[in-house]
């Protein structure tokens, strides 16, 4: 058996938390693991210690669980960071990044990777992050953080030229659309094969292959015969469009061009089925069932392990033992994908054992894709530099270029739209220049 220290900053996301702390104590060589658990929230930070000590009993493992009150006392000696952090929380932050645009008639479905409200989510995270960073580079200067904040592009982007630490983005679209893409053929997940890359919520399946067969004429009958699924009607759309399916869900996709969410066009949210706000309604929903989770959490005698397929057990698996995965992973573009900038960060297979993740060169895309992908690269860029040299004209550019803002307001309105962000986020930032 193996001993990693894993340690969780942010570890009161408990559902998410519980999720891959079963998956981890899952495997017979992680069952001797130290899982520190570090949360600005001492209430839901106990209640994930709890959660800890459930699971690791479930699993039959002897898993040792630290709550340090210090963050760099969670860090300390880690091999692995997991971060699950959610900078200035569902109030005010999230809100805010609803409202504000509201005012200006910008509406918006997600607001996590893109558009104004990615734009100032990623603002607020990269410091922190960039903090955290700082605490690993002195006390666990050979861990690997594995992120799952987004806007995941934007941050990790950022960290790549900010800090040493190694760094893996890791998100469940490419997983989770496969399983979705399988159902929708009548295929079981497990016989889907497929290569797919691209940046992180606009990677494209650039092979989708059932039994050495493309698979994708199957996909195109589920358009013919009507059963595109109600709430998947943007990307299925696009799939018409492009020839390729796209990884995330449609409500993300819907906001990251400047096709489907316009003011002066409500039929296109009719026809599209387009969620918006709906970010807002699944926090809403979420907070309304917490009291109700935690009471079950806390009552429950046992709780079942069931793995989940997500990728940061698998990989801190395969680091330990040396068993050959794939994973999907957002690393930097080192000679990775011809077609996009160089440094950008990109979501690409990555091969994993005990050597360490190397990522896989995929050569160029096919030209359209890649277009599309450099309108929001465009966004990214400009948010990252905006945060790494705290230039306030950087964020009005990055806003200016993002396809959705850009397709609903005017230069004046977009600066304006920024000033009323930043002044009510100023908490949460540094003071630009």
């Amino acid at each position: 058996m193996t001993r990693p220290k894993i340690t969780f900053i942010g570890a009161g996301s408990t559902v998410f938390a519980k999720r891959l702390m079963g998956d981890i104590l899952s495997y017979d060589e992680l069952k001797e693991v130290t899982f520190s658990l570090f949360d600005i929230d001492p209430d839901r930070l106990a209640t994930s210690a709890m959660v800890a000590r459930k699971l690791s009993d479930a699993a039959g493992a002897h898993a040792r669980i630290e709550t340090p009150t210090d963050r760099r006392a969670a860090l300390e000696g880690a091999d692995y960071v997991i971060c699950l952090i959610q900078v200035g929380g569902y109030r005010p932050a999230t809100v805010v990044d609803f409202e504000v645009p509201k005012k200006y008639g910008l509406r918006q479905t997600i607001s996590d990777t893109l558009g104004v409200g990615g734009i100032m989510r990623g603002l607020r995270t990269i410091p922190v992050l960039q903090g955290i960073c700082r605490d690993i580079e002195v006390v666990a200067p050979d861990a690997l953080l594995l992120n799952h904040v987004n806007p995941m592009a934007i941050n990790c982007w950022a960290l790549h030229r900010s800090t040493p630490v190694r760094t893996l983005g890791i998100c469940h679209s490419v997983q989770g659309t496969a399983g979705q893409l399988a159902k929708a053929m009548g295929l079981p997940e497990a016989e889907l094969n497929y290569i797919c890359a691209g940046i992180n919520h606009m990677a494209f399946y650039l092979k989708l292959e059932h039994q050495g067969q493309d698979a994708y004429p199957l996909l195109r009958a589920v358009i013919q015969e009507g059963r595109v699924p109600e709430t998947d009607r943007v990307r299925y759309e696009v799939f018409t469009r492009l020839g390729y399916f796209v990884t995330e869900s449609s409500e993300h996709f819907s906001e990251y061009v400047p096709w489907f969410i316009k003011r002066d066009r409500p039929e296109l949210i009719e026809r599209f089925n387009i969620p918006l706000d709906e970010y807002l309604h699944r926090c809403e929903d979420q907070i309304a069932r917490w009291d109700g989770m935690q009471a079950e959490l806390e009552a429950a005698a046992s709780l079942e392990i069931q793995r989940s397929g997500e990728y940061a057990p698998l990989v801190i698996h395969s680091l330990e033992t040396g068993q050959l995965r794939v994973v999907y992973g957002n690393v930097p573009n080192h000679g990775l994908i011809d077609n996009l900038p160089r440094e950008c960060c990109v979501e690409v297979p990555c091969v994993v054992d005990r050597s360490g993740v190397q990522p896989v060169r995929i050569g160029p895309l096919p030209p359209h894709l890649a277009a599309l992908m450099q309108t929001n690269l465009n966004v990214q860029a400009l948010a990252v530099e905006a945060a790494l040299t705290q230039r306030r004209d950087h964020i009005y550019h990055a806003a200016m270029l993002d396809p959705h803002t850009a397709a609903e307001l005017d230069l004046d309105q977009i600066v304006a739209l920024v000033d009323d962000l930043l002044a009510a986020h100023a908490e949460w930032l540094p003071e630009y220049h």
